[in-house]
C-alpha cells in the first residue's frame, strides 16, 4: 500500500518552501503531534539525537533575532513558530532506554568520533522527519541555515550539550510570498544504479 496522490502532493510534489506566513497561530498541541509523528522516523540504533526548541513567544523570538543572518530576520520574526533543530551530543546517555541491546551507551561514550558522526547524521535525519511530519499535518515549512551557530547555541543551549543544526519556520504559508519553483536534478543527474 502506498500514499495516495493527495498525500504525496501535500508532503512533496506540491509542497513549497514557505518564505512568508499568514497570521494563523500554530497551537502547541499541533507541535506535540508533529513531534510524535517525527519521532517514529528511523535512526541508527534508535539513537534519536535530534532535539527541538519551538520558538513561538515574543521573548523567544527576541533571543533568536540577533542570531539570524539579515536575510532571514523578517520572515523568521513573522513566522508563528521557528523550530531550532539541534543535536544532543550526549544522546547515548539515553541508549539503555531506547535500544534493546546492552553496551550501546558504553560503545558511544568510549568513541567520541563515532558518537559525533552518529549524532550529526541522525540528528539531521530527525530534522527532516520533523519537516515531513509538519507537512503531513498541514503546516508549511521554511527550512534554513543563515544563522550564527555559536551565538544561537549560547542563547538556547548554554550548557553546551546540544548544538544547533538548522532552523525550520513553521506555520501556514502565504502563497503570495513564494518564489518560483526551482528545477530539480533528473534521476540520471543525481542517481546511479550499481
Amino acid at each position: 500500500m502506498h500514499l495516495d496522490d493527495q498525500a504525496l502532493d501535500q508532503i512533496f510534489r506540491k509542497a513549497r518552501t514557505a518564505n512568508g506566513f499568514t497570521n494563523q497561530p500554530v497551537p502547541d498541541e499541533l507541535l506535540r503531534q508533529v513531534y510524535a509523528l517525527a519521532a517514529m522516523g528511523p535512526t541508527s540504533m534508535n539513537t534519536q539525537p535530534a532535539r527541538y526548541v519551538f520558538v513561538r513567544t515574543p521573548e523567544g523570538k527576541a533571543r533568536l533575532k540577533p542570531c539570524l543572518s539579515p536575510g532571514n530576520v523578517d520572515k523568521t520574526m513573522a513566522a508563528p513558530v521557528t523550530a531550532i533543530v539541534a543535536t544532543d551530543t550526549r544522546f547515548f546517555e539515553h541508549m539503555p532506554k531506547v535500544w534493546h541491546g546492552e553496551g550501546a551507551l558504553e560503545m558511544f561514550a568510549g568513541n567520541a568520533a563515532l558518537a559525533a558522526a552518529t549524532a550529526q547524521r541522525n540528528g539531521t535525519l530527525g530534522g527532516a522527519y520533523l519537516l515531513i511530519a509538519a507537512r503531513a499535518l498541514g503546516l508549511d515549512c521554511g527550512p534554513m541555515s543563515g544563522f550564527d551557530a555559536d551565538q544561537l547555541n549560547a542563547a538556547f543551549f548554554p550548557d553546551g550539550r546540544c548544538k544547533a543544526n538548522f532552523l525550520i519556520n513553521l506555520g501556514y504559508g502565504d502563497d503570495a510570498q513564494l518564489f518560483p519553483r526551482n528545477p530539480r536534478l533528473s534521476f540520471d543527474e543525481a542517481c546511479a544504479l550499481a
